[in-house]
């Protein structure tokens, strides 16, 4: 299979779901309102008014549900805390969601900074427009809005659409609403292990392979279109390669026994540790899958490669010093810099594609726990606190969002954080163990 990879557009699904209309933000509406990026992020303090139709009744159909979708989603981001209903007084249940018949006071009183409001004019039948804005309380001022098309059977991509567009607005990204998540899962059999995907809020699951064995290690390319992975049979490792727009997928062999932790460069190649002799070395492969270049190699364990999104800085696992360490390689120069200074297992690197942090795996007195170098500072800080144990960690496409695998609550499974830190959320794969979770962002 000639291995070429094109930028798509923006899914069709998008152009007949979403209809962008009219409203028109105010002087505020391009402010970044949150600094999810600096030190001293804060939080905005959000309420969600009762959806009504053009009359000023609640909706119990598609509104309800849009409504709770949305409730679910926001629930995800950290910097968001949504206002509880009961605390506000009079209700959340308004006459009116626009302006001038909203009382703001109400919202206000209960500590909300911002209100949110949606309106049916047409009422919430299948296919139906809802309007929804935001508002702060303070002062009335209308900030941010769109009307959206809903079918009934879209009612999520819709809410994934607005909280996306909402989070764009507070933070400047709304990436993470828009994303991915590959990861593996346990099956049938000992040791069978396939890849699968679905939202980051755990949300459209489905199978991707099917294969006999054990896949390990997914990763997008960057335009969404492929998943890599090392598949383990039998008989030798493999490259595991799937195209999403065809749904195919192929396993590669290389001489040797060893294919460990694939990723994509920024251009869409493949970078992959091999293992031809004792230890294994980082090669770049063409778009046919053969090799193309030595990105490492020495007398040392050399793996998991990772890339930022210029593509000339790689970060990548090393025993050259004993221990497994982090190391980062400027790949015009071939200068190398050791990341991890601290412990004797550092593994499982991942820089975020902004090219300011890098993810890492520690083993601690008390497990494996997820580390986070600032590239800029110099500086690393723990950021996952267990109990059990943290692994793989992977950085989202707006590089704010952390994901990773933990031992935390018995079982393997997914969980979210920040580069801050912060409580972990769960993220619900259904039945069977679940790892390696890895971003991609679909176009």
């Amino acid at each position: 299979m000639k291995y070429r990879i094109a930028c798509a557009s923006r899914r069709a699904l998008f152009a007949a779901v979403f209809v962008l209309a009219g409203l028109s933000a105010g002087p505020a509406g391009a402010v970044t309102t949150i600094d999810i990026y600096g030190a001293g992020q804060n939080v905005v303090n959000l309420a969600m008014a009762t959806p009504i139709n053009a009359g000023g009744s609640p909706v119990s159909g598609l509104g309800a549900e849009l409504h709770k979708a949305i409730e679910e989603n926001l629930g995800f981001l950290p910097f968001v805390r949504l206002t509880n209903a009961q605390a506000v007084l009079g209700g959340v249940a308004l006459s009116a969601y626009q302006m001038p018949g909203i009382d703001f006071k109400r919202f206000q009183l209960a500590g909300a900074d911002r209100l949110i409001t949606a309106g049916w004019p047409g009422g919430d039948t299948d296919g139906g427009v809802v309007e929804l804005r935001l508002f702060e309380t303070a002062s009335g001022q209308f900030l941010f809005g769109n009307s959206y098309k809903v079918p009934k059977d879209r009612v999520y991509d819709v809410a994934d659409r607005f909280c996306a567009d909402l989070m764009k607005h507070l933070s400047g990204r709304g990436d993470f609403f828009l994303s991915t998540l590959a990861f593996v899962k346990t099956g049938q059999g000992k040791y069978r292990k396939d890849i699968w995907m679905s939202k980051p809020t755990g949300r459209d699951i489905r199978q991707v392979s099917n294969i006999e064995g054990t896949a390990l290690s997914p990763a997008w390319s960057r335009d969404g279109r492929f998943v890599v992975f090392t598949h383990i049979d039998t008989q030798s490792h493999s490259l595991g390669v799937w195209d999403r727009t065809t749904n195919q997928l192929q396993r590669i062999r290389f001489p040797g026994n060893l294919v460990i932790a694939p990723s994509f460069t920024p251009d869409n190649r493949v970078a992959v540790s091999l293992a031809t002799t004792d230890y294994p070395d980082i090669y770049l492969l063409d778009y046919r899958f053969q090799k193309e270049q030595t990105l490492e190699a020495g007398p040392s364990i050399n793996i998991a490669p990772t890339f930022d999104s210029t593509g000339t800085r790689m970060a990548f696992c090393s025993s050259r010093l004993g221990g497994p360490q982090i190391f980062l390689k400027d790949l015009k120069s071939g200068a190398i810099t050791r990341i991890s200074r601290q412990g004797d297992y550092n593994t499982e690197p991942f820089i975020s594609p902004d090219g300011t942090l890098i993810a890492f795996s520690r083993l601690t007195d008390s497990g494996h726990r997820i580390f986070v170098y600032d590239l800029v500072t110099g500086f690393e800080r723990q950021v996952t606190f267990g109990p059990g144990s943290d692994e793989q960690p992977s950085f989202a496409p707006d590089s704010y969002f952390l994901a990773f695998s933990s031992t935390r609550s018995g079982p393997r499974r997914i969980y979210l954080t920040t580069r801050h830190g912060g409580d972990a959320k769960h993220v619900p794969t259904g039945g069977g163990e679940a790892s390696f979770p890895r971003w991609g962002l679909l176009p």
